[in-house]
């Protein structure tokens, strides 16, 4: 049992002062507002459903900074993932393990309770299998036990090369599996979870893309997961969308909709380019759309059509995906701040009325918590105990009253305003920092030293 007393709480009813919280087995048990403080309770000015972060490529931060140079002719997200993948061919299970630990910690840092791992870098360079099949998930593992987050682990389906099932080639071949394989790999994945891990934790699935599966090899992956999260790329690039669309007769966001039984289980990551027929579609199949904004921009892919989107009443989540960059407050801004660029106005992602930044962060807090499959996202008895509380007493928030605390969050406030994050319940980042923060910075440190001497 904790306890946890806040100066101020944002609760599913609202804001409330003076809030006790009881924690039980990694749920809140109980929720008093105008309450007086316990004495062994753990004091915050101002307490925060967590959001958790749906889309991660864990490995990627260890090359951010690498891809920033311009070679001759114009580079785009194709001329990165080239790069991307000579990187990835130098990587080993101990560096995976040590490179995912930094980034849920920096995560944890940043505000995010949880993560959605997308996960496809199963092999050895080459691609040949481990020993254990299963063994770069393993390290993701142990990487989450370490630093306590909340994970969705998310074993990616990766067949084929292109659209049109083209052969696997270069840094693919490590992440290349026919149904068969990948079957075996999930079912390890979830044994190995449910061994090791704390029972937040579950396994959902990630067909990579259409254009990295097939639609005979879709409905078998399906089949064979007839419950849990189900996670795709889609739509990212107009030329992923041109050559989906010439192979499968229709655009990827459109078929997967008319053909794959997409559902308020469903994840659809990027959906970058829709029609506002796909983009009302879409909203209305319950699915989430999950927004990666500073990873967008970052390799050029473009806004999202968010005020269509929402006006349709879309669920949305974010994440970091390349992990270029981990700071919650920066996504939901430049998520806000690329709307108002392309349509030359302010204050756009708000159906009608209202704080952009409580339609924001509460909006991203319960998208999250269903693409995660996580019961979070609200402060509520019942609920799972992703908590993370601010100061407000910082220059970008101390004149701000209840009703624009979200916007200064998200307008005006970096990450370091964060005092103290709870992972269903587990104390994981107090006085603004990791409780393992030290181990973990030095263990990253010697291997991106080992990778350079490398590559």
């Amino acid at each position: 049992m904790q306890t946890i007393f806040a100066k101020r709480a944002r609760l599913s009813s609202g804001w409330a002062q003076n809030v006790r919280l009881s924690l039980e087995h990694g749920r809140i048990a109980d929720v008093k507002a105008g309450a007086s403080a316990a004495p062994d309770a753990i004091a915050v000015d101002t307490l925060l459903p967590s959001l958790a972060n749906l889309h991660s490529h864990s490995f990627q931060r260890a090359m951010a900074g690498m891809t920033e140079f311009r070679a001759a002719g114009q580079d785009n997200f194709w001329t990165w993932r080239t790069l991307m993948y000579r990187f990835m061919d130098h990587i080993t299970p101990d560096h995976y393990e040590a490179i995912a630990a930094l980034v849920f910690m920096e995560m944890q840092e940043a505000g995010y309770a949880s993560v959605g791992e997308f996960h496809y870098v199963h092999h050895q360079p080459g691609g040949q299998p481990y020993d254990d099949l299963s063994e770069l998930s393993a390290r993701v593992f142990a990487a989450a036990a370490h630093t306590g987050i909340g994970l969705t682990h998310l074993p990616v389906l990766y067949s084929y090369g292109g659209a049109g099932m083209a052969a696997l080639n270069g840094g693919q071949l490590r992440f290349g599996n026919d149904v068969d394989r990948f079957g075996a790999l999930v079912a390890q994945a979830r044994d190995r979870a449910a061994r090791d891990l704390p029972e937040d934790a579950q396994v959902g699935i990630a067909p990579h893309s259409l254009r990295a599966t097939c639609p005979d090899d879709l409905s078998v992956v399906l089949a064979d997961a007839p419950n849990g999260p189900v996670h795709i790329h889609v739509a990212e690039q107009p030329k992923e969308v041109a050559d989906i669309s010439a192979w499968l007769g229709a655009r990827p966001v459109q078929w997967l909709l008319d053909n794959a039984g997409v559902d308020p289980r469903w994840c659809l990551i990027h959906a970058t380019h829709m029609t506002d027929a796909e983009t009302r579609a879409l909203a209305q199949s319950g699915a989430v759309a999950g927004l990666c904004p500073i990873t967008e921009a970052n390799l050029g892919d473009g806004p999202f059509n968010g005020v269509d989107y929402l006006a349709a009443g879309g669920a949305f989540g974010i994440g970091s995906d390349s992990n270029v960059r981990i700071a919650l407050s920066e996504e939901l801004r430049m998520l806000e701040y690329s709307q108002r660029l392309r349509d030359l106005a302010r204050n756009v992602l708000v159906p009608q009325a209202g704080s952009v930044g409580d339609h924001l962060y509460l909006g991203a807090a319960q998208g999250g918590a269903q693409a995660l499959n996580r019961g979070s996202g609200q402060i509520e008895v019942g609920a799972l105990a992703d908590l993370v509380a601010i100061n407000s007493d910082t220059p970008a928030l101390c004149a701000l009253n209840d009703g624009q605390v979200l916007d200064g969050l998200c307008f005006a406030a970096g990450d370091d305003i964060i005092t103290d994050l709870w992972s269903a319940g587990r104390h994981c980042v107090q006085d603004g920092h990791h409780i393992h923060r030290d181990r973990i910075i030095a263990r990253y440190k010697q291997t991106v030293q080992d990778l350079l001497a490398l590559i």
